[in-house]
C-alpha cells in the first residue's frame, strides 16, 4: 500500500504456500481492485487454488475481487483488516 500510495491492498495465499500481493490499478483503460490484481498475478504464475485472502485498508467491499477468488476457491476465507492492521468484522 505504501509503495503504491494506495488506500487499500490485498494478498492471496495459494495452495503451494506462495503469497501474492496486489494494489488497485486505476487507468482509463483498466481498473482493478487490489484483490483482483493479487488473484490474477497468482493465476498467471500457475496457482490452481487459494487457501485464503486478506483485504487491508479501505477495501471492505471488494465484490469483484472476492468474486474472482470464489470462482477458483469457493471456500477460501477472506480476512478484513484496517489500515493499522487491526481485524475488522
Amino acid at each position: 500500500m505504501g509503495r503504491a500510495a494506495a488506500a487499500h491492498g490485498a494478498a492471496v495465499r495459494d495452495l503451494d504456500g506462495r503469497t501474492y500481493a496486489g494494489a488497485p490499478v486505476g487507468l482509463r483503460a483498466l481498473t482493478l481492485t487490489g484483490l483482483q490484481v493479487a488473484v490474477a498475478t497468482a493465476l498467471a504464475s500457475g496457482a490452481t487454488g487459494f487457501e485464503a485472502a486478506v483485504l487491508v485498508g479501505a477495501a471492505a467491499d471488494d465484490d469483484a475481487g472476492v468474486g474472482a477468488l470464489r470462482e477458483v476457491s469457493p471456500a477460501a476465507p477472506v480476512l478484513l483488516f484496517d489500515e493499522r492492521g487491526e481485524a475488522r468484522r
